[in-house]
């Protein structure tokens, strides 16, 4: 059964009244969601000790064409699908009813809003490789602690971009990832994971990913 965001909200107000818990954000097109989305978010329950994801489905990513990007309601529709009723996955549209644009804004707010759950901002490593192109990229890092996943194609790049080299000294390896929920910022994970090559162009092109 796929629950409708309504009971999703309701999740969220729950977790911030009961507090404690450490939360994955998960923002994103999803443009469309697809399994890749999934195992991300699964994969930062596993390998970081989080208690929930929370997909942020996003009015409009401001370095995206709005040409190319199907309704919010759809966008939120397709991530409520893939997690198909995970009772730690809770698909979103936070940034519209919290009225912000930014990542670092939307941090800052939900910090504001929620400030007895700890947050951990998850992204795939194609977003590592061009995050410094975002606005006050910096307060990202400062704010809260970042987990960063394997993307196929983009680990060379996401390692070898601006963020990576500027937060270098913050970065935690090995068993230490498991404390970064908790780290004192900056701290920054890189973690590696199975490999899902399917890829929201793709689907939206109408090819199947490449295997």
């Amino acid at each position: 059964m796929i629950l409708p965001a309504v009971s999703a909200l309701s999740r969220i107000r729950t977790a911030g009244s009961v507090g404690g818990l450490s939360i994955g954000l998960f923002g994103g097109s999803f443009n469309p969601a697809h399994p890749g989305h999934r195992d991300v978010a699964l994969s930062a329950l596993r390998h970081l000790g989080l208690d929930q994801v929370w997909w942020l489905v996003s009015p409009q990513n401001p370095l995206k064409s709005a040409a190319e990007m199907a309704s919010q309601a759809a966008r939120l529709a397709s991530a409520e699908a893939m997690i198909a009723g995970h009772p730690r996955l809770l698909a979103t549209d936070l940034e519209s009813r919290l009225g912000t644009v930014y990542t670092a804004e939307t941090i800052r707010v939900l910090h504001r809003r929620f400030p007895r759950l700890r947050f951990v901002w998850l992204m795939g490593a194609d977003n590592l490789a061009g995050i410094h192109r975002w606005r006050h990229w910096q307060h990202i890092f400062h704010d809260v602690p970042v987990a960063v996943f394997d993307r196929p194609s983009y680990s060379l790049a996401a390692l070898g971009a601006p963020a990576a080299h500027r937060f270098a000294a913050a970065r935690l390896t090995g068993p230490a990832r498991r404390t970064l929920r908790s780290a004192r910022t900056p701290a920054w994970a890189f973690v590696t994971m199975k490999l899902n090559p399917a890829s929201a162009t793709a689907i939206r092109a109408g090819r199947a990913p490449a295997r």
